[in-house]
């Protein structure tokens, strides 16, 4: 059996969970404290941070991004995988956008004090013009993977849903309606409800059979 070690609210977790629901992929799921990761998960994975997928071959995927691909190759049932050179590029982008520009500035407006900021407003602001530009793509496309959604939603979801939790009378007042709404169809899905089930945090055998 395939082991994830996961933490229910990181969204790179988060992603990784969606896809693999979505590939039908059987494993066995570790919720992790992730201030008291357990000695299994930094064994197979030092840079200790979630989601880290064990495969029953023995190899390691310390990614979510990686995660994600390996399970969708596996089985790809609902289509998210881009099937041409530029709806490949085009993820590729997209991804990268969020991963690198977004997400640093939803670190800086979620948690400023970390970063010596006396607020966020400032990345609250760079990190809506990403967001616009999700907006104009969803003016004309259903999804930002198209015309059904895909890969590169289920990888931007979880972090536009993490910036819009931070205030969220904030962010119901902007104008981007088609942005709200695919961000509202992705939270009342059937596939969040079950990515968000709340598991118990795993305890390994060995710290079982000491507490017995």
């Amino acid at each position: 059996m395939h082991v994830l070690y996961s933490f229910r609210r990181c969204p790179y977790a988060m992603r990784a969970r969606l896809a693999l629901r979505a590939s039908g992929v059987a494993y066995e799921h570790r919720e992790v404290a992730l201030k008291a990761k357990p000695a299994e998960m930094l064994a197979v994975s030092p840079k200790a941070t979630v989601p880290v997928l064990c495969l029953s071959t023995g190899k390691v995927l310390e990614q979510s991004l990686d995660i994600m691909l390996w399970a969708l190759q596996q089985q790809d049932v609902q289509a998210w995988l881009p099937t041409t050179a530029d709806a490949w590029a085009s993820t590729h982008e997209g991804i990268a956008l969020n991963d690198g520009e977004f997400k640093a500035h939803l670190d800086r407006y979620k948690y400023p004090q970390r970063f010596g900021l006396t607020d966020g407003l400032q990345h609250r602001a760079q990190g809506a013009q990403v967001l616009m530009r999700w907006q104009a793509h969803l003016q004309v496309n259903t999804y930002l993977s198209g015309q059904h959604w895909g890969l590169l939603d289920a990888c931007v979801a979880p972090f536009v849903r993490q910036f819009a939790r931070t205030d969220r009378a904030w962010f119901d007042a902007q104008p981007w309606l088609q942005l709200a709404q695919w961000l509202a169809a992705f939270e009342n899905s059937e596939a969040f409800a079950a990515v968000m089930h709340k598991h118990p945090l795993w305890v390994s055998p060995q710290d079982s059979t000491q507490l017995a």
